[in-house]
């Protein structure tokens, strides 16, 4: 009886905690889904700026692959206020520029 009012009592705790978090993702006027997203970016971001330090080297389909992949990750930052992500800002910021230069690159050759 006792294992089972103390489940019962986890369960409720867990419960509430759960709850708590979404009102709080909602307080900030996310959906769940995005947040849930930018959980994912952040770790794509991590590998991502690892991979662009490296850019001068990247072969043209691994250039298209960073592209998309950089994309998906800034449209996940986009939906997430800015002060949630402020001490990844270093990391999005050179990944920003690896973007551009990438584009510009590309963007010359096919109008040579």
């Amino acid at each position: 009886m006792v294992i089972i009012t103390i489940i019962y009592i986890l369960l409720l705790i867990i419960t509430a905690s759960v709850g708590y978090t979404v009102v709080q993702i909602k307080l900030y006027g996310m959906n769940v889904k995005d947040f849930w997203t930018f959980i994912k970016a952040i770790q794509d971001l991590d590998v991502l700026y690892k991979f662009s330090e490296r850019y001068e080297k990247m072969s043209p389909h691994e250039q298209i692959i960073f592209l998309s992949e950089a994309e998906k990750m800034f449209n996940a930052f986009e939906k997430v206020p800015a002060q949630i992500w402020e001490d990844e800002y270093e990391k999005y910021s050179h990944i920003l520029e690896v973007y551009r230069s990438i584009k510009m690159l590309r963007w010359a050759d096919a109008n040579s």
